[in-house]
């Protein structure tokens, strides 16, 4: 028995503007829209075959994707807080 299903199409689920420069992987052909993305794709999808280069770029994405990260949890938490203070500075002047 055969398995007749379509084999998986690597662009499928990536939408790169027309007007926006393709960063394409030589591996898979997968296309990006950022370098960052597709160093980032690398390290997580080729790991085990990276250059020095790659795999620098790989893990300066990486640093920069957990400040990103880190700073927009923060704002969040801020935003939280600020809100809860809100209602409640609200309804102790309505009550």
């Amino acid at each position: 028995m055969t398995d007749s299903s379509p084999t998986p199409d690597p662009t499928a689920d990536a939408h790169v503007p027309p007007d926006a420069t393709a960063h394409v992987c030589d591996r898979c052909g997968r296309p990006f829209v950022h370098e960052t993305q597709l160093a980032l794709h690398r390290g997580l999808d080729h790991a085990a075959d990276l250059t020095a280069e790659e795999r620098e770029a790989y893990e300066d994405a990486h640093d920069k994707e957990v400040a990103d990260l880190r700073r927009f949890r923060l704002l969040a938490l801020a935003a939280l807080v600020i809100l809860y203070f809100g209602f409640l500075m609200t309804y102790a002047v309505v009550t």
